[in-house]
């Protein structure tokens, strides 16, 4: 048995380390993908049981469809906040 043998049979192959690393990538983007999906639909969700008018659970809504991420991210820490205040949503109390 010669020297190059010995380091070939040592080492494992570029193809199966990728094979590794490629299904837990796989892996990785499935469940961020999932959880963005829930993200999103759980901000459009949020806004339509919200008690916002009309014209602003539109504006919500297409800010959460048309940037996803953002939208949901900004619902959640901005948006639902300021649902809840009677003086942002034009109600005050008497």
């Amino acid at each position: 048995m010669d020297m190059l043998s010995v380091i070939t049979t040592a080492t494992s192959t570029p193809a199966q380390d990728q094979g590794i690393l490629g299904g837990a990538l796989i892996a990785v983007t499935a469940i961020a993908g999932v959880a963005f999906v829930v993200l999103v639909v759980a901000a459009v969700i949020s806004i339509i049981r919200s008690e916002l008018g009309a014209g602003m659970k539109l504006v919500w809504i297409v800010f959460v469809v048309v940037a996803p991420f953002l939208g949901s991210l900004a619902w959640f820490a901005v948006g639902r906040r300021d649902a809840q205040d009677p003086v942002r949503r034009g109600t005050r109390a008497a």
